[in-house]
């Protein structure tokens, strides 16, 4: 049986929802046959976010490990292909702190790649009916933050791992007026099927 951890955030800079942790509050441990879904939802923190990401994968040990975040203005659930070795953003994180132009891990590659296969992540979503596309950059705050820790902390080991950005939901419409909105409901389907297709594999 495939164990896969499923992660998504708190709501950050004073927002009222997060998609991601709507997403994955949606999800049972048994919605794929074949597998054991964990779940958890991070706080928007820098190291606070990448301790608890990384104290789960300790005890949980699992054999997948999908991040999910939330990137106003995109347009479709994107897989991330690189987490790059930079902490550099204009907002505070949720305990205050802002972050700019400083490295993660001094001394490590400047990029680590998802271990993830983003690109048939796509297709199988697509084929849902659900817009995907394949993202290079999850940016330099606190998503790219945990993936970049996780991505260098499970090197070398045979966990698959990565981060996935997931649009705005249609609740946040008032919020964040003009920007492209999806039902939740579909994200959580999204992440089942990138689940599926691991277990297809």
């Amino acid at each position: 049986m495939l164990k896969v951890l499923l992660t998504g955030f708190e709501p950050f800079n004073n927002a009222r929802l997060n998609p991601s942790e709507q997403l994955v509050i949606r999800i049972k441990a048994d919605d794929v046959p074949g597998t054991q879904i964990l779940t958890a939802v991070l706080p928007v923190v820098y190291g606070q976010a990448a301790s608890n990401l990384l104290a789960l994968v300790n005890e949980h040990k699992p054999d997948v490990v999908i991040c999910f975040g939330q990137a106003e203005g995109r347009t479709s659930i994107t897989p991330e292909r690189f987490a790059v070795n930079l902490n550099d953003a204009s907002i505070a994180d949720n305990a205050g702190h802002i972050r700019v132009d400083q490295a993660i891990r001094q001394g490590s590659p400047l990029a680590i790649e998802s271990t993830l296969p983003v690109k048939e992540f796509v297709t199988a979503i697509r084929a849902e009916g659900i817009p995907a596309s394949l993202s290079l950059s999850a940016g330099t705050f606190v998503c790219n933050h945990i993936f970049y820790e996780l991505q260098d902390a499970l090197q070398g080991t045979a966990v698959q791992s990565g981060f996935v950005h997931v649009p705005l939901m249609d609740e946040q419409k008032e919020d964040f007026p003009g920007l492209f909105t999806m039902a939740v409901d579909n994200m959580a389907l999204a992440a089942k099927t990138m689940v599926k297709t691991l277990v297809a594999r």
